[in-house]
């Protein structure tokens, strides 16, 4: 198992849309820590970090978010893993 951490900034409707509490979820299901944040351009800021399949994954529910959002962008970025535990949502 290969422990990854990736950011992410995701553009479009995604804020006021339950994109971050249905992404938490769906972290926390597949065993995936770190936060996901909305930022005051409009944009959600997310860190995830787990096993490379498991964090590629959520990376793939980002790019679609939930039934409300429109995503019309997702940037990821490598960095280093932390040892985060637990999910939150700022």
């Amino acid at each position: 198992m290969t422990m990854v951490r990736r950011r992410a900034l995701v553009a479009g409707r995604v804020q006021g849309v339950f994109y971050r509490d249905t992404l938490r979820r769906e972290a926390v299901r597949r065993g995936v820590h770190g936060f996901a944040r909305n930022l005051a351009d409009g944009r959600v800021e997310l860190e995830l970090e787990g096993d490379e399949e498991a964090v590629q994954a959520v990376i793939g529910y980002a790019s679609a978010g939930p039934s409300r959002a429109l995503v019309t962008q997702v940037v990821v970025d490598a960095i280093e893993p932390t040892g985060a535990t637990g999910f939150v949502i700022g």
